[in-house]
């Protein structure tokens, strides 16, 4: 189902970046969380908080180093075979 809804193509710049950090803070934050303190209620308290201050570190960095990524991707790989 396609929502109805949708955010114009112009801001996928902002949207890919935000998506990606917020998965990627969610499951590097909660292994490393586990890791440190176990599977304990401690963990579970104390891992949204380390979630939000990874988010808050790592949004702002995509937004700066993907452009980077992009062109050193560029750079790396041949461009596709017409």
């Amino acid at each position: 189902m396609i929502p109805r809804h949708r955010i114009p193509a112009r801001h996928a710049g902002i949207v890919m970046p935000l998506l990606l950090s917020v998965i990627m803070t969610c499951i590097i934050s909660g292994v490393s969380t586990l890791l440190a303190l176990g599977l304990t209620g401690e963990a579970l308290a104390r891992w949204p908080v380390a979630w939000g201050l990874s988010w808050l570190v790592a949004f702002p960095t995509l937004l700066v180093v993907l452009p980077i990524v992009r062109h050193l991707v560029a750079h790396l790989v041949a461009p596709p075979v017409q």
